[in-house]
C-alpha cells in the first residue's frame, strides 16, 4: 500500500532558502542549481539517502521521499518544507514494483516528470560466512538493493526516454569493486549494480540520459551499527573501519551531496555508466576526456 502526503506550499520571496548545511550552503548553491527539477530519492528516510535529499531540496529541487518508514519520512519531510522546501512523502516499497510505479505517477502529476532518479535504498543483509547465511535472507538482499534499483529504474525511464533527458544515480558500497568477506549477499548485489548500470547507461546513451554509480564512502548509519553488533561476525577489519565511523562520523554530508548534485547536473553530460568514489578527483572530470575503462570494474588482464 503506497500512503501519500502533500506538503503545505511555502512562499518564500527570491526563491527558497538552503539552511540544511549552513556552512556549505554558498558552495553547494554554486556547484548546481536544480530549480524546477523533480527528483525521486529511494531509501529516503535515514542514512546517506536522507542526507542526499536535503541536499537536492537545499538546491531547489523538488523531492520525492520514498521509503517504507512513515515515521522516518514525515521527519525528513519535515526537514524540508521547515527551511523551505517542497517535497512528497511517498510509503513504498522498493521490493514491490506495482508500489514504485505507482508512486512515481504521484511524484509526476504533483511536481512534474522526474528529471533525477537517486537509488539510496539498501539493505545490508546477513553478516557473517556465507555458509552460515540462510538461502532468503541472502535472497532478500538481492531483492532489496538489486531488483528495488532496477524497479525504480524501470518505472521512470518511459518518461525520461520521452523527454529524451534524464540522469539516474545508483549508490554503491563496499564489495562493489573487491572482495568483502562476511558480506557476500551486499557485495554480490552491488557488483551486480555497478555491472546493470553500466549496461544500462550504453542503453539508453542515445536518448540522452546519463546512468552512474556512486560511491558515498563510509558514514555512521545504522548499518554501521549493524556491524559492530555482530561483533566477530562482520571480522576484525569491518569492526575497526565501523568504530572508526563511528567515532568521526565518516565522510561529511557535503562531499557526499557535491558529488551527486553534480552526476545530477548538465556539467556531467559526457558522463555515464562509470563508478565513481566520493574520494575520486572527479572534479577534474567536468572537462575531462574519459578514457572507456576508467571508473569501471573490469577483469585485470596485464599487471
Amino acid at each position: 500500500m503506497i500512503s501519500l502526503k502533500t506538503p503545505a506550499q511555502a512562499s518564500h520571496p527570491g526563491g527558497r532558502p538552503c539552511v540544511y548545511y549552513p556552512e556549505t550552503q554558498g558552495r553547494l548553491a554554486a556547484l548546481s542549481s536544480l530549480q524546477d527539477q523533480t527528483v525521486l530519492i529511494t531509501g529516503a528516510g535515514r542514512g546517506i539517502g536522507k542526507r542526499l535529499a536535503l541536499g537536492f531540496a537545499s538546491a531547489g529541487a523538488s523531492v520525492g521521499l520514498l521509503a517504507r518508514s512513515e515515521a522516518e519520512l514525515d521527519l525528513a519531510r519535515l526537514e524540508i518544507e521547515h527551511a523551505g522546501g517542497r517535497a512528497l512523502r511517498i510509503v513504498a516499497d522498493v521490493r514491490d514494483y506495482s508500489q514504485v510505479a505507482a508512486a512515481v505517477e504521484s511524484l509526476q502529476a504533483e511536481f512534474g516528470p522526474v528529471t533525477v532518479l537517486v537509488a539510496a535504498a539498501g539493505d545490508q543483509g546477513p553478516i557473517g560466512s556465507f555458509w552460515e547465511t540462510r538461502p532468503g535472507e541472502f535472497a532478500e538482499t538481492i531483492r532489496t538493493n538489486l531488483l528495488g534499483t532496477m524497479h525504480a529504474c524501470h518505472a521512470v525511464l518511459p518518461e525520461m526516454r520521452r523527454r529524451r533527458s534524464g540522469k539516474i544515480i545508483v549508490l554503491t558500497g563496499g564489495g562493489t569493486a573487491h572482495p568483502r568477506p562476511g558480506f557476500a549477499a551486499y557485495a554480490a548485489s552491488k557488483a551486480a549494480l555497478a555491472r546493470f548500470v553500466e549496461t544500462l547507461a550504453e542503453e539508453v546513451r542515445d536518448d540522452n540520459i546519463q546512468v552512474n554509480c556512486m560511491s558515498p564512502g563510509g558514514s555512521y548509519t545504522h548499518m554501521t551499527d549493524e556491524i559492530l553488533q555482530a561483533g566477530d561476525r562482520a571480522g576484525d577489519k569491518e569492526l575497526a573501519d565501523a568504530m572508526l565511523v563511528r567515532k568521526t562520523g565518516g565522510v561529511p554530508p557535503d562531499k557526499q551531496i557535491r558529488l551527486a548534485l553534480f552526476l545530477a547536473s548538465e556539467r556531467s553530460n559526457h558522463i555515464s555508466g562509470k563508478l565513481i568514489h566520493v574520494n575520486d578527483d572527479w572534479q577534474r572530470l567536468e572537462h575531462a576526456n574519459i578514457h572507456p575503462e576508467i571508473f569501471t570494474v573490469r577483469r585485470v588482464q596485464k599487471i
